[in-house]
């Protein structure tokens, strides 16, 4: 994969200044085993900031540049990223009734892509992300969102389990979508503030995020194939609760 130069930095000092700096950083790789004070001195901004990293190995930092990135590059957001702890407030200061989707390890740009474009035509108010394990937001990204990432607010979180937690005691509704479910998607009464979980296609929602959620529901499909790709099946939510709500 091609890295254009504007969408990257390297090396430790730029790196340091652009996250003192506060700017959206999508993620960090670092080179394996590597130790020295301006490792350290990033890797602690790192962990203070909530930036996500990757460790990786010489070879592929030198696929993306060939000049001295000392065994560090950042890649920029085109997004800036909020917390969901400032925002959910000012929904409710607002008076909108919270529209929260959470994803759960959708790694894939594309359908990431897909499901914001779906997103922000449904009205949702902000996209619940983790740090890890999650699709760079980049302008692939961008691009198959038809530009709704840039209007769009997206949170990211350490723990999308603990910020779940937080939903729930904040009064918000949690609706996981797993074929595990008893109760189909459009027998869930979404009309009180309401966040629809949805994990990666293999996978599914984690153990974890299941166990926290209040609901489950499930897509009723008549087909002799089992399951739906995850931005069609995200976009079947999201417009059960626009129709709900209107």
């Amino acid at each position: 994969m091609k890295h254009p130069q504007e969408n990257y930095i390297y090396g430790f000092h730029s790196i340091i200044e652009t996250v003192k700096a506060g700017k959206p950083i999508d993620k960090i790789f670092l080179r394996k085993g590597q130790k020295n004070d301006l490792f350290n001195e990033l890797f602690q901004l790192i962990r203070e900031t909530g930036v996500p990293y990757q460790f990786v190995p010489q070879q592929k930092l030198d696929r993306i540049t060939k000049k001295n990135h000392q065994g560090a590059i950042a890649f920029l957001a085109p997004i800036e990223f909020h917390n969901i702890e400032d925002v959910l407030p000012a929904f409710f200061e607002q008076g909108k009734n919270p529209f929260i989707l959470i994803l759960d390890r959708i790694t894939d740009v594309r359908n990431f892509g897909a499901i914001a474009r779906s997103a922000e035509c449904a009205g949702v108010h902000t996209i619940l992300i983790p740090q890890k394990n999650s699709a760079s937001i980049n302008e692939d990204a961008i691009k198959t969102s038809a530009g709704a990432l840039s209007k769009i607010t997206v949170c990211r979180t350490p723990s999308l389990e603990q910020t779940a937690k937080y939903l729930k005691n904040s009064g918000i509704k949690l609706v996981a979508a797993s074929e595990k479910a008893s109760n189909n998607h459009f027998q869930i009464d979404y009309t009180s503030p309401t966040a629809i979980i949805m994990g990666s296609e293999d996978t599914g929602i984690s153990t974890k995020l299941l166990e926290v959620s209040d609901i489950w529901a499930k897509i009723p499909l008549s087909g002799d194939i089992e399951s739906l790709n995850v931005s069609v099946a995200t976009g079947v939510f999201l417009f059960e609760v626009v129709r709900q709500r209107r």
